[in-house]
């Protein structure tokens, strides 16, 4: 009996098996460095590229990425405290801005050394508009303006372009992850303060075991609220009004989190985690360097058009990081939550332990989500 590559509970074993592998891994020091969540990026990549698992589209991926994912934000922001807010959420806001600018001066940079061609098949301007709109929030903006321009209706050009967009997101993951540690030891570090009852108050729940009666309410919650904002998020389009589910789960999240019985949940940072290292395993399982070799020139020149948007915003986020708040940490989150959105910026404030900095890497990639589409257009348009 063989059983296929494709088949939705053998992908589950070697995703969950590689997450048992990297928490493994960490009681050496050598992999410490590198954190659990970029050793579950790594290690999914190798076995895609190698064709253990699939290297993109997936039914399985799909779920993960529709279900999974918000449901890890939902439990984390359940262990949110609003008083800690105020502290860290206008630099957050101000380094988000910043990043914008910089993926939009990317951009338009890149168009001058890449110049319009053949290769592009008449798409050139739109695909300048999709990397503006996707390093400003994330991957909807990306599909958004493609849609418009029926870029999809030509393969290899939009097969080219998500190859190229996930290969390097994924590189962009392990700079953002790497780079605090790097910067703190070069420039030293401020880090925001928290409340130091509020933190001891969790803590104190985190010891409690989490039990069969508590992990039945969590699991309730959860699957309750997806179902929640999956309903409001079709009631608001028969109303013309487009509003991302993850804004929904997100205020679902917000308001459970204020009442005590449940903001006192044992067992939410745990899942919640959990939950992460499976959606960053799919990630890692998108590096497909294979559809890179592929495309050809076509791919080099996109990969080159890209690393200069990368560059570009990485210095803006440097010297705005390093004249504000030398807070490396929040610099790579807001950085992050520009080019992978909400759920990789919530993931990387997880890995970093600042989880005081969950919330508000939710909430300013919801707005790169909001203003990603029309960053993308605008863009589009000037080219």
């Amino acid at each position: 009996m063989q059983i296929s590559t494709d088949s939705a509970i053998y992908i589950l074993v070697v995703l969950t098996g590689i997450i048992l592998i990297s928490e493994w891994l960490m009681r050496f020091r050598v992999f410490r460095f590198a954190g659990a969540a970029l050793l579950v990026i790594v290690i999914t990549a190798v076995f895609a590229n190698l064709g253990a698992i699939p290297s993109g589209d997936n039914p399985t991926y799909s779920a993960i990425f529709d279900y999974i994912a918000p449901a890890a934000i939902f439990i984390l922001l359940l262990d949110v405290n609003l008083a800690e807010l105020k502290k860290v959420g206008l630099p957050m806001l101000i380094l988000f801005i910043v990043g914008m600018l910089g993926t939009t001066a990317g951009v338009i940079f890149a168009t001058s050394v890449f110049s319009d061609g053949p290769l592009y098949s008449g798409f050139y301007a739109p695909i300048a508009g999709m990397f503006a709109g996707t390093y400003t929030g994330g991957a909807l903006n990306f599909n958004a303006v493609a849609l418009h321009y029926g870029v999809m209706e030509n393969g290899m050009v939009y097969a080219s372009t998500i190859a190229v967009d996930n290969i390097i997101t994924t590189v962009w993951m392990f700079v953002t992850i790497a780079a605090p540690a790097i910067l703190n030891k070069l420039h030293g570090r401020q880090k925001a303060k928290v409340s130091i009852s509020s933190v001891k108050e969790k803590e104190q729940s985190l010891a409690k075991p989490i039990g069969l009666k508590n992990f039945s309410a969590l699991i309730f919650l959860t699957t309750s609220a997806l179902l929640i904002s999956e309903w409001s998020a079709q009631w608001f389009d028969t109303l013309g009004i487009r509003v991302p589910s993850i804004l929904i789960i997100t205020t679902i999240a917000l308001i459970l989190a204020q009442i005590p019985a449940i903001s006192r949940l044992p067992g939410t940072r745990m899942t919640g985690t959990w939950l992460v290292y499976l959606f960053l395993a799919v990630v890692g399982a998108f590096c497909d360097i294979g559809a890179l070799y592929d495309a050809g020139q076509l791919a080099l020149r996109l990969v080159g058009f890209v690393a200069i948007i990368m560059l570009v915003h990485g210095l803006f986020m440097f010297i705005a990081g390093k004249w504000m708040v030398r807070d490396w940490d929040l610099a790579a989150i807001a950085s992050q939550a520009n080019i992978g959105g909400s759920t990789t910026a919530m993931a990387l404030a997880q890995s970093f332990n600042r989880h005081e900095l969950v919330l508000p890497a939710v909430i300013i990639g919801s707005l790169g989500n909001a203003l990603g589409t029309y960053i993308g257009f605008f863009v589009a348009a000037i080219i």
